[in-house]
């Protein structure tokens, strides 16, 4: 490929997910029947994986000079030469910041390919794709508890939480009126044409 630009899941509002049995070795086949409308498992998919595959796959993929370009989220405390994932044969070559909230914010990354893939080496690329481990690692996979953690810091959290408690709460009643109201008329109108 000539570029891949991307956002991956980070786990924010949802968790990432990849294709694949919960159960390690579990491979079942799909029969021919099933084969068109099969939905497949899926699996939890760490953001550190999620990283390191997508690193990954682009400098298997991407020709030389090619580039990849992707939206990571930061704390205020993110270090962009310890904490941003690397991969031998991918060069930064830009870094741009733009603050969404006070502690929060998303970087755009750009790298390109500046060294040829060698499949035997693939352990060693996934194993350094964070320069400090688990520790820069983590920065960005618990980005969704830290957030909250800042959030229940600021004055009036409990209020604002308990009112949007509410407000789920309300919506949630009125979905489910609206649906037993339509499950009634539908009833009714289906009693009508026999």
């Amino acid at each position: 490929f000539d570029a891949i630009v991307t956002d991956p899941p980070y786990g924010i509002r949802a968790g990432a997910r990849k294709s694949g049995s919960r159960k390690v070795g579990e491979v079942r086949p799909i029969l021919d029947e099933h084969r068109y409308d099969h939905v497949a498992q899926t699996r939890p998919y760490a953001v550190s994986d999620v990283m390191a595959d997508l690193l990954n796959v682009a400098a298997r993929t991407l020709k030389m000079g090619g580039r990849l370009v992707y939206v990571i989220p930061s704390m205020l405390d993110f270090s962009e030469t310890e904490d941003l994932p690397r991969h031998e044969c991918l060069r930064i070559s830009s870094v741009c910041y733009q603050p969404l909230q006070t502690e929060l914010g998303r970087r755009t990354v750009t790298m390109e390919k500046v060294r040829e893939y060698d499949e035997r080496r693939l352990s060693h690329y996934l194993e350094n794709v964070w320069v400090n481990g688990a520790e820069s690692a983590e920065k960005v996979a618990k980005i969704r508890e830290r957030l909250l953690e800042a959030a229940k810091k600021k004055p009036g959290y409990e209020e604002k939480a308990a009112i949007r408690k509410q407000k789920r709460k309300a919506t949630k009643e009125a979905k489910k009126k609206a649906k037993r109201e339509g499950a009634v008329k539908g009833l009714e109108g289906q009693s009508k044409t026999i």
